[in-house]
């Protein structure tokens, strides 16, 4: 039990941080702003859905993805965090910039609104390389221990659940958070997620090529 609790916490600010629910509400939106209340709610519903298998995908069956193709945990955090890292720069210089290019990448699916949930409201725009990185990375420290397994994956499941959950309400909730916030504000506020997920996305860099080292010194 204690096992699945320390997963659980920390897991969830993880996977929180680089998914940041809040800070992708503004930008749902603006992408669903021509859509109806009944459709907006259908999406929110269906993108949580549809995160929550992403990251309990990765969470179960990436580390063994990974292996099947060869690819080492070191170059996944290695290109993962590069691409997160380039993304924020990206959004930290020009947010209003990246915001129309989601919207207009979003909207090109409105003929089939159901569509949209998955590309690319889900991927890559909700839960994309970053946080496919970071929860196969969570996934890869299962102990080695066969009766320590199941309450490690107890704990980062309900951690995706929980994320889940901050995804649909974030969504469900996102013109009254957009409208409270104000544009000014909203623009500020999208500033400081850009730079906490440069941060992340250096941070997750770091860890590969510390850890591409270590294999080295041990070859």
């Amino acid at each position: 039990m204690s096992l699945a609790l320390a997963t659980f916490l920390l897991a969830v600010p993880a996977l929180f941080s680089i998914v940041n629910p809040p800070g992708a509400a503004f930008i749902f939106n603006e992408v669903t702003a021509h859509l109806t209340a009944q459709q907006r709610r259908m999406l929110s519903d269906k993108v949580a859905l549809y995160s929550l298998g992403v990251m309990l995908g990765a969470l179960f069956a990436g580390s063994y993805i990974l292996e099947f193709f060869g690819i080492s945990l070191a170059a996944l955090r290695i290109a993962g965090g590069a691409v997160v890292a380039v993304r924020a720069f990206d959004l930290l210089n020009a947010p209003e910039r990246q915001e129309a290019r989601k919207a207009e990448q979003a909207e090109s699916g409105e003929g089939d609104v159901a569509a949209m949930a998955f590309f690319p409201l889900t991927l890559p725009f909700t839960t994309g390389p970053g946080t496919i990185a970071v929860a196969v990375a969570l996934g890869a420290q299962r102990p080695r221990v066969p009766a320590d397994v199941m309450w490690f994956f107890l704990g980062a499941s309900a951690a995706a659940v929980v994320i889940a959950g901050v995804i649909w309400l974030s969504y469900r909730s996102a013109d009254r958070i957009a409208a409270l916030l104000g544009p000014s504000a909203r623009r500020t506020f999208a500033r400081l997620s850009a730079f906490l997920l440069l941060c992340i996305g250096v941070q997750i860099v770091l860890a590969g090529m510390a850890d591409a080292w270590r294999g080295f010194g041990a070859g």
